[in-house]
């Protein structure tokens, strides 16, 4: 039964939790690190389950939460820091956390292995630093997750998140950089989801246009739900990794963290779970937000993407 895997999954990572401040790191290089960034909604937790499907690599979840790790206090929830930015007060943080020396409950609470030379990291609130990180640490892996903006808006609002556009329009250099053709329809937005929207197009816009081909492996929520052996082989290929048929069965189980997981017991597609929940103005007005950005060579009115628009859009900040 479906609720029993759920059950097993579920004392699964409550053991995970008892044990999660018990392991050894072996190597602190950062280069022996896989960060997997995203914004929040899009799967990056199930993908970073998946990616982790045989327990290879030391777990961090979030550990750039300034809220939950003591060394990021001084961060804010979304921070942009420039390539060329070199303050101690920044790269230490990412020095520790890159490198392994970071132990905290918060980012410690999923880990499961004892002793780890590599590590898997997870952060939903890095996507405005990513091209800063590869400037600074440029040997690192890096996957850069996507998933169709109305999806991630729509599973948001059901959660009650609350949308701070203003956390973007207040960071003077984030403003002068990218994000002053769109400052006003930004402070325009009327409702929850259109900011939603707009914070999507922020945190993918920005990483897309910063970083070139090849310097982060683009992945696409849509293309795991539906055509899982192709998206993953690109995505291993990449990590210079093979995989074996065991991750299959890993795909089946969506996160603890995801509200999908109804979609899956009743058969529907995970790729479509938003569509019958997205009124049709709201899908049109996201249509008209991404094209400001250009984004729409990436999503539109369809469920999947276009993964030629994405990398086209690859490198043009530069």
């Amino acid at each position: 039964m479906p609720e029993e895997k759920y059950a097993r999954e579920w004392a699964r990572r409550l053991r995970a939790r008892v044990l999660s401040g018990l392991y050894v790191d072996l190597n602190r290089d950062y280069r022996n690190t896989i960060f997997l960034a995203g914004s929040g909604r899009s799967g990056t937790t199930w993908l970073s389950d998946i990616i982790n499907y045989k327990n290879e690599y030391r777990y961090v979840f979030e550990p750039f939460h300034p809220e939950k790790v003591e060394i990021c206090r001084h961060f804010r929830h979304k921070q942009y820091l420039r390539p060329d930015d070199r303050r101690e007060a920044f790269l230490y943080p990412a020095q520790t956390i890159l490198s392994g020396a970071l132990r905290n409950r918060w980012a410690d609470r999923f880990h499961s292995r004892f002793v780890s030379e590599r590590r898997l990291i997870k952060d939903i609130r890095a996507n405005l630093m990513l091209g800063w990180i590869r400037a600074n640490f440029p040997e690192m892996l890096m996957v850069f997750l996507l998933r169709h903006p109305c999806a991630v808006a729509n599973s948001k609002v059901k959660l009650g998140w609350k949308p701070d556009v203003n956390d973007f329009l207040s960071q003077k250099a984030l403003v002068e950089d990218f994000l002053w053709p769109f400052e006003d329809e930004m402070r325009s937005a009327k409702t929850d989801f259109e900011r939603h929207v707009f914070s999507w197009c922020v945190e993918n816009y920005v990483p897309l246009v910063q970083l070139n081909y090849g310097e982060a492996h683009l992945a696409f929520y849509e293309n795991l739900a539906e055509n899982p052996k192709s998206e993953l082989g690109r995505m291993f290929a990449f990590m210079g990794k093979d995989f074996d048929e065991s991750i299959f069965e890993r795909m089946k189980k969506p996160s603890l963290l995801s509200r999908e997981r109804s979609a899956v017991l009743s058969g529907e597609r995970l790729a479509d779970s938003w569509r019958n929940q997205v009124m049709a103005a709201q899908l049109e007005r996201t249509i008209d937000i991404l094209r400001l950005f250009g984004l729409d060579a990436v999503y539109s009115e369809k469920t999947m993407p276009d993964t030629d628009g994405a990398f086209s859009l690859m490198g043009a900040g530069r």
